[in-house]
């Protein structure tokens, strides 16, 4: 993730607790789910600079995947948990970070971010493990829809999900 220095090694936190995680796995998308990641995306998208709901960071997920007609559990399970290593990532996927440590070296200066309890959507793949996400309630537009982007190798410890939204 990339946000400007001011904000390194701030911690990040939205929600209290987080629930026990679903294991359900998914090998693949359905032209159905393919189709509900894509109005995830889309609704995501549409919200940039604004607040949805109280302006939690779980609040854009939920609100997107409703309006979307996904289903998910109310909680934090957001859909079918799939393996990035093995898996496509796919605009409108859901992220879950518990506890998440990144790190990274850039023009000479050391990068360090915290997010012990996030929600973020995937809104683009730009490369493999590297993607443009949406979230709120994180960074310098704070409660307001922003972007920023995701290197899966720079996650150092943590638990890190991704979930497929389903129909």
């Amino acid at each position: 993730m990339r946000v400007p220095p001011a904000f390194i090694g701030a911690l990040f936190l939205c929600g209290l607790a987080a629930p026990a995680l679903a294991q359900t796995k998914v090998v693949g998308a359905t032209a159905s789910d393919t189709i509900v990641g894509q109005h995830v995306a889309q609704f995501v998208h549409s919200k940039i600079g604004t607040t949805v709901g109280r302006g939690e960071c779980w609040d854009l997920a939920a609100e997107a995947l409703t309006q979307a007609g996904a289903i998910w559990d109310g909680k934090y399970t957001w859909g079918a948990l799939i393996d990035p290593e093995k898996e496509e990532v796919l605009p409108g996927d859901v992220v879950q970070f518990e506890n998440v440590v990144f790190e990274w070296e850039e023009n000479n200066s050391l990068y360090r971010e915290n997010m012990p309890h996030h929600t973020a959507v995937v809104l683009e793949v730009k490369d493999r493990g590297v993607f443009r996400i949406a979230h709120q309630n994180f960074g310098p537009l704070g409660r307001k829809v922003g972007l920023t982007e995701l290197v899966l190798a720079h996650k150092k410890k943590g638990k890190l999900m991704i979930y497929r939204p389903l129909r």
